[in-house]
C-alpha cells in the first residue's frame, strides 16, 4: 500500500544505501525519509534521475497523509522542550550543524550535482551559502528582542516579547535544494519552532542529507523531520492541519496562490518566496563590457533556473549595438556540460518541461521579429542541455517579456528614456529583484526608488547573503528570509501589561 511506513533502526540504515553514483556522495545518500528521529521507508518509491545523463541517482519513499500526520504529531510533542531551551542552547545546536555541513561540503556538493545538475563549483558555493544561514541564525537566536513601551496608563509597565510560532511546514524547490532549506529551517529552529520539511521530489537528497547531519549533531527527534513524496498530498496536509501554525514556501507564484488558499481556513502564518521576472536596466553612462559580463552572470547562473535571473535586459539605444556584441562575446565563453566536468559553467535543465518552455519562448520571439544572436535551442550535447541563447530586438508583445523563462534565454530590449524603461520594468505582476547600471548617483537612487521590487542591485548583480532581507512584493511573495527579519517570520509578538500598584515608593 502506498505510504506504508517501516521504521528502520538507524544503525542498520547504512546497509540499505545503494552503491549508485560516485564515492564522493555515498556518505550522504539517504534513500529514506526522517520522521521523528526514525529513518523510514515506503512500499512505493520515487526515482530521482541525474538531469545530465538520465541515470538513476536513487529512490526515496513516496509517503502519504498518515505519515505526514505522524510527523506533525512528533513535532507538536517536541515543541515544548525545544522552545524551552535557552536561545544560546538552540544556537549551539545550530552552530554544530553548520560546522558539520561545512565539514562534508564536498560530498554534499557532489550529491547536489548528481540530483540537480548544476556545476560542482556552483554546488559547493551553495552548500557554503546554506551553511552561512545556519551560522547566522545560530547567532540571531540570542537576539530575538522585545521592547519596553512608554506607558499611556498610570502605574503600568508595557512590554512585548517574541515567542516561537509553533510547528511550521517548510516547502523547498529543486533549483537550490540545500540553501533554500537551511535559510528557512535555521530561522525557524533558532526561534524555537519545530519543523516538518517537504523538499522537491526532483532533488530530495540534499534535504535528506541535511536532516542526517542535523540528527548526527544532536538536534532532538521530532524537531526537524524531512518527508518525501507527492507534494500536493504531503503539503496539502501541512496546509490543512490545525497544529501547523506557519508555512514557508519557495516556488512558483501559481502554486503559492493555491497554498495560500489552502492555509486560509486555519489562518496560518504564510511566508512565500515566489516567481521573479527581473529587469536589468543599462543606462548610457554604464561601462559596456563590465556591465555585459555582469548581465551574463545574472542571466545564466544555475542555467537561468533562478528567480533572480535577469529575464529582461533593457539597454539604452545609445549603447545598444555595442552592448549586444559584448553580451554575445561573453555568452560564447560559457562552457556547457555535465556538472561533474571540469570548468563547466552551465549544466542541464532540470526536466523536459523547463526545456520546452525555454524553446517556446525562443520560437515565439523569433516568430514576432526578434533577432537570434546566439544559441536558439537544444545544445549539441543533447538531452536536457539547452544552448545559452541571446535574443536581440525583443519587443513587449513577446512571451519572454511577460513570463518568467527559468532557462538560459536572454532577452535584450532597447529603450530611449528613463520614464519609459521604468514603466516597462514595472509592467509585471512580479516584484522580486531588479538591477540598475549607471554611473549617475542621482539616477541610481531615483530609478531604484521608482522600481516596484523588493530588492534592487545597483551596479552589481551579487546582493544576497545571510544578513539581508530576501523577498519580493506584488505577486513575488510575502515576508522576508534571512536577516533579523527572517527569524521574526517564525515568531509571535506577545504584549504584557503589568500593574505596578499605586503605593508611594519608600524614600531613604
Amino acid at each position: 500500500m502506498k505510504g506504508t511506513v517501516h521504521a528502520m533502526p538507524v544503525d542498520n540504515l547504512v546497509d540499505l544505501q545503494s552503491q549508485r553514483g560516485p564515492r564522493a556522495m555515498r556518505r550522504f545518500l539517504r534513500e529514506a525519509a526522517l520522521i521523528n528521529g526514525k529513518w523510514v521507508l515506503a512500499e512505493r518509491k520515487i526515482e530521482v534521475l541525474d538531469p545530465a545523463s538520465g541515470a538513476l541517482v536513487g529512490t526515496v519513499p513516496d509517503l502519504d497523509v498518515n505519515d505526514m500526520k505522524e510527523a506533525i504529531a512528533g513535532a507538536v510533542q517536541a515543541l515544548r522542550a525545544w522552545k524551552s531551551l535557552l536561545p544560546r542552547e538552540r544556537g549551539n545546536h545550530l552552530l554544530a550543524w553548520a560546522d558539520a555541513i561545512l565539514e562534508g561540503k564536498r560530498e554534499l556538493a557532489a550529491l547536489m550535482t548528481a540530483e540537480q545538475g548544476k556545476p560542482l563549483a556552483d554546488a559547493l558555493s551553495e552548500v557554503e551559502y546554506g551553511a552561512s544561514f545556519v551560522r547566522w541564525f545560530a547567532e540571531e537566536a540570542s537576539r530575538v528582542y522585545g521592547e519596553v513601551i512608554p506607558s499611556h496608563l498610570p502605574h503600568r509597565k508595557l512590554l512585548t516579547q517574541r515567542e516561537a510560532l509553533g510547528v511550521v511546514g517548510l516547502v523547498t524547490p529543486w533549483n537550490f535544494p540545500s540553501a533554500m532549506l537551511t535559510r528557512k529551517a535555521a530561522a525557524a529552529l533558532a526561534a524555537g519552532c519545530t519543523v516538518v520539511a517537504v523538499p522537491s521530489s526532483e532533488t530530495p537528497f540534499s534535504a535528506l542529507a541535511l536532516a542526517m547531519i542535523a540528527q548526527n549533531v544532536g538536534i532532538p527527534a521530532g524537531v526537524f523531520s524531512v518527508l518525501t513524496g507527492d507534494a500536493p498530498t504531503l503539503v496539502g496536509e501541512l496546509c490543512r492541519h490545525p497544529a501547523v501554525r506557519g508555512l514557508s514556501f519557495t516556488g512558483s507564484t501559481e502554486v503559492g496562490r493555491i497554498l495560500a488558499a489552502q492555509c486560509a481556513p486555519t489562518l496560518k502564518r504564510v511566508s512565500m518566496e515566489l516567481g521573479g521576472h527581473a529587469p536589468l536596466l543599462v543606462f548610457p553612462d554604464a561601462d559596456i563590457h563590465s556591465t555585459a559580463a555582469a548581465a551574463v552572470a545574472a542571466k545564466f547562473q544555475t542555467s537561468g533556473q533562478d528567480c533572480l535571473a535577469a529575464n529582461r535586459i533593457y539597454v539604452h539605444r545609445d549603447i545598444y549595438a555595442p552592448f549586444v556584441d559584448a553580451f554575445a562575446v561573453a555568452t560564447a565563453r560559457i562552457r556547457v556540460g555535465a556538472g561533474t566536468d571540469g570548468g563547466v559553467e552551465l549544466g542541464p535543465l532540470i526536466n523536459q518541461r523547463t526545456f520546452d518552455k525555454s524553446a517556446a519562448h525562443v520560437n515565439d520571439a523569433l516568430g514576432k521579429g526578434a533577432r537570434l544572436v546566439a544559441g536558439g535551442g537544444g545544445h549539441e550535447l543533447g538531452g536536457l542541455f539547452f544552448a545559452p541563447t541571446v535574443l536581440a530586438d525583443v519587443t513587449l508583445d513577446m512571451l519572454i517579456t511577460r513570463e518568467e523563462t527559468f532557462g538560459p534565454v536572454a532577452a535584450l530590449i532597447p529603450f530611449d528614456g528613463e520614464a519609459e524603461v521604468v514603466a516597462a520594468a514595472n509592467d509585471t505582476e512580479y516584484g522580486l529583484a531588479a538591477y540598475v547600471f549607471t554611473r549617475d548617483l542621482a539616477r541610481a537612487h531615483r530609478v531604484a526608488d521608482a522600481l516596484e521590487y523588493g530588492m534592487v542591485g545597483i551596479n552589481t548583480v551579487s546582493m544576497t547573503g545571510a544578513p539581508i532581507p530576501f523577498g519580493g512584493i506584488k505577486q513575488s511573495g510575502l515576508g522576508r528570509e534571512g536577516s533579523r527579519h527572517g527569524i521574526e517570520e517564525f515568531t509571535e509578538l506577545k504584549y504584557l501589561c503589568v500593574d505596578l500598584g499605586s503605593a508611594t515608593p519608600a524614600t531613604s
